[in-house]
């Protein structure tokens, strides 16, 4: 199943991705100025799933990715994929997950991992 994961930006705005069950991440949202419009859109793309429009591209280094649009607003933007067959791979993790998948919030944190820091830093000061 593929999970929702909210972040903050450096410029203070958030922004969630869509990862799939192995970690990849599959798109990234346009930036939101508040938490809830993030809530709000990943609320609607598990509920109104239907009512979102997936258009395909090819971007000019020849990589394949995709937009998620509502009422001709782009919400949303995938990795870039090597082949159509992946492209398409990863669109359909999305429809089948989307509905169920769970959602991370981690835009509150100054660090996901905070003892990296000091484990890292203790090792090159023995």
């Amino acid at each position: 199943m593929g999970a929702f994961v909210i972040s903050k930006r450096l410029n203070g705005t958030y922004k969630f991705i869509f990862a799939s069950r192995k970690g990849k991440t599959i798109f990234t949202s346009l930036s939101c100025k508040q938490k809830s419009d993030c809530e709000e859109m990943i609320q609607a793309f598990q509920t109104q799933w239907e009512r979102f429009t997936i258009s395909q591209s090819k971007a000019s280094g020849g990589k394949f990715f995709f937009r998620l649009t509502k009422d001709g607003l782009v919400l949303a933007t995938s990795r870039k994929y090597t082949t159509e067959r992946l492209l398409q791979k990863g669109i359909d993790e999305l429809t089948r997950s989307v509905a169920h998948a769970e959602v991370l919030d981690f835009s509150d944190q100054e660090s996901i991992f905070p003892d990296a820091a000091i484990v890292f830093s203790e090792a090159e000061n023995p």
